[in-house]
C-alpha cells in the first residue's frame, strides 16, 4: 500500500486481468522461493512507526503534506489521514545491537521532524490513539489527498454497501456509525520486520501468533478513544471494524475480515499464507503495474501480489521480498506506537525474541493449544491488557487452564532471552531492553493503562475534555523526556 496510484475507476476487465496476475506470480514465488540459495542471507530487523501531528491545544494537526515537503526526507511518508505521518527505519542487522540502533534512529528522526513541524505549529507525538479525537476527525475532510487512499476508501464502502459500525465495549462503551474509512486512520503502530530462514518460517511465524497476546498486553497504549476509558489496546477492536467491508448476513457465507489475526496454523512455510490471501480475498485496488524486467539470476518483483497483499491486515504478515537471494520476513503489526522510543524498542525486543525462542519448541504447543484459543487470548490481552487472564498449557494438562496473563509474561521473558542470543544479540543489549520490560510488568503499567488511570484521575477536577487534553500535554512531556512509561508520574496513586 506505500506504492502511490492515480484516482481511477477500474473496469470488469482491470478485476480479471489482476486476478490473472496474482494468481500466476503465485505460482512464481512458490518457484523463487525454491531456490536453494532463498532466504539464506543474513539476518536484518526493521521497523515502521507511524505518527500523529498535533497543535498545541492537543488537537489534530492535518499537515502532513506540508510537512513532508518541508522534512524532505524519504524516510518519512504520508498516512491515510492528514493527522498522519509514516516513519521507515533503516534495516538493521539482527546481531549485535539492533535494538539500541533503533532507538538511536528514531530518537535522531524526531529531533528533525520536531524542528520542522514547529514551522507549521505542530507537535508529533507516538501513541496508539489520540485521546482527543473526536468524531469529525473520522471524516473524509480529514484523509490524506493521494490516490490510494481515495480507491481503498472508495472500494471498502462500495463492498460493504452501508455504514460501518464502530461497536466496542469496555468500561466505557463506544457505538457509531461512519461510512468514511477515516477510522481505520486513528490507528498508530509501531510495525517491526524480522527476516527469517524459509526452513524456520513456519515454526517462527506459528510461534509469533501464539506469543502475540503477551507482546500486545505489555506494549498496550490505546487505552483512550473519543475521550472514552475503552479496551488497553482499542486498536484491535477498532481497526477491525472500521475495515470490514462484508455485508452483516449471516444466511450466507461471508469471506474473512480482512483485519483478522489469522485462519489456521501455518503447516509448511510461508507460500501458503500467500495462497490463501489471493484465494481467500477479493481484489478491491486492481492496479497494473509495468512489469520489471529481470534476468535469471535476479527474483521478480511480484508487484501486483504485492499490492493484494497489502489490502488485508492481518496482525502477523508475511513480506516476500526480491532483493539480494530474496527473503520473506514477518511483519510484526500489533504493536501500537508509543510511549517511548526505548519503550517501542524493548516491545520489538520482547516480540522478536518470543517468537524465535519458542520457535523450537513449537510442535509442543501446537497440540495443547488450538488456533481458536490462541485467538481468543490475543482478543482478551487487547481488551484487558496486563489484567487479562488467558488459556495457556500446563504440565500434565487434560483441559484448558485459564492464568493471569502476568505469569506467562514473566515465563515468556526467559523465552525471550533466548530467543534474542540465538539471533546473536549481545548480552548488554538484551539485558537492557528485556529490564524495560519486567520493569513495565514489576510497575503493571502500561501505555494503556496510564492514559485511563491518569484521564479518570483529572477528571475530578475537570471536564472530560479538558481531561483528555491535559492527560495528553503530560504524555507528550514523559515522551519528549525519554523516560520509558514504567518511570512516568502515576499521579492517581
Amino acid at each position: 500500500m506505500g506504492r502511490d496510484i492515480s484516482e481511477q475507476d477500474f473496469s470488469a476487465d482491470d478485476y480479471e486481468k489482476f486476478n490473472h496476475r496474482i494468481h500466476d506470480q503465485l505460482d512464481e514465488l512458490n518457484q523463487v522461493m525454491s531456490k536453494p540459495e532463498f532466504g539464506t542471507g543474513e539476518l536484518y530487523i526493521g521497523a515502521e512507526l507511524e505518527i500523529y501531528l498535533i497543535n498545541s491545544q492537543q488537537q489534530v494537526s492535518p499537515v502532513n503534506l506540508e510537512l513532508l515537503d518541508l522534512l524532505d526526507d524519504q524516510q518519512f511518508q504520508a498516512e491515510l489521514n492528514k493527522y498522519n505521518i509514516e516513519l521507515n527505519l533503516q534495516a538493521v542487522k539482527a546481531k549485535g545491537r539492533p535494538f539500541s540502533k533503533l532507538t538511536q534512529e528514531i530518537i535522531t528522526k524526531f529531533v528533525h521532524l520536531n524542528t520542522q513541524a514547529k514551522k507549521l505549529a505542530t507537535r508529533p507525538i507516538a501513541i496508539g490513539i489520540l485521546p482527543t479525537l473526536q468524531e469529525q476527525h473520522l471524516s473524509n475532510e480529514y484523509m490524506t489527498g493521494l490516490g490510494r487512499y481515495k480507491i481503498l476508501a472508495r472500494e471498502l464502502s462500495k463492498l460493504r454497501g452501508q455504514p460501518f459500525h464502530i461497536k466496542i465495549d469496555g468500561e466505557e462503551p463506544i457505538d457509531f456509525h461512519t461510512s468514511e474509512l477515516c477510522a481505520e486512520g486513528a490507528n498508530t503502530s509501531f510495525q517491526v520486520h524480522l527476516m527469517t530462514q524459509k526452513d524456520r518460517f513456519a515454526d517462527t511465524f506459528n510461534a509469533a501468533q501464539l506469543t502475540l497476546p503477551m507482546s500486545l498486553a505489555i506494549a498496550a497504549n490505546s487505552g483512550v478513544f473519543l475521550g472514552n476509558c475503552a479496551w488497553d489496546e482499542t486498536r484491535v477492536a477498532l481497526f477491525k471494524q472500521s475495515t470490514d467491508n462484508r455485508t452483516p448476513d449471516c444466511n450466507n457465507w461471508r469471506e474473512p475480515a480482512r483485519a483478522t489475526f489469522g485462519h489456521g496454523w501455518v503447516r509448511k512455510g510461508a507460500w501458503e499464507l500467500f495462497s490463501e490471501t489471493v484465494n481467500l480475498y477479493q481484489p478491491i485496488m486492481p492496479e497494473l503495474f509495468t512489469s520489471t524486467k529481470h534476468d535469471q539470476h535476479e527474483n521478480p518483483e511480484l508487484a501486483e501480489l504485492d499490492f493484494h497483499m497489502g489490502t488485508t491486515w492481518p496482525w502477523n504478515r508475511p513480506i516476500y521480498s526480491p532483493a539480494g537471494k530474496g527473503h520473506v520476513r514477518i511483519e510484526f503489526r500489533a504493536l501500537p506506537a508509543g510511549p517511548s522510543a526505548l519503550d517501542m524498542a524493548a516491545n520489538a525486543a520482547f516480540t522478536i525474541g518470543m517468537a524465535v525462542g519458542l520457535s523450537s519448541k513449537i510442535e509442543q504447543y501446537l497440540s495443547r493449544i488450538p488456533f481458536q484459543f490462541a485467538q481468543y487470548n490475543f482478543y482478551r490481552a487487547a481488551k484487558n491488557g496486563l489484567d487479562a487472564t488467558i488459556l495457556w498449557p500446563q504440565n500434565y494438562q487434560n483441559k484448558p487452564v485459564e492464568m493471569p496473563i502476568r505469569n506467562v509474561i514473566d515465563e515468556m521473558l526467559l523465552v525471550a532471552n533466548d530467543g534474542l542470543t540465538e539471533l546473536g544479540v549481545d548480552r548488554e543489549e538484551r539485558d537492557k531492553y528485556l529490564q524495560i520490560i519486567q520493569k513495565r510488568l514489576s510497575a503493571g503499567v502500561t501505555g494503556g493503562s496510564w492514559a485511563k488511570q491518569t484521564l479518570k484521575h483529572l477528571r475530578k477536577s475537570h471536564p472530560n475534555d479538558k481531561a483528555c487534553e491535559k492527560m495528553l500535554e503530560i504524555y507528550y512531556q514523559h515522551q519528549l523526556s525519554g523516560q520509558p512509561i514504567s518511570e512516568w508520574e502515576q499521579c492517581w496513586r
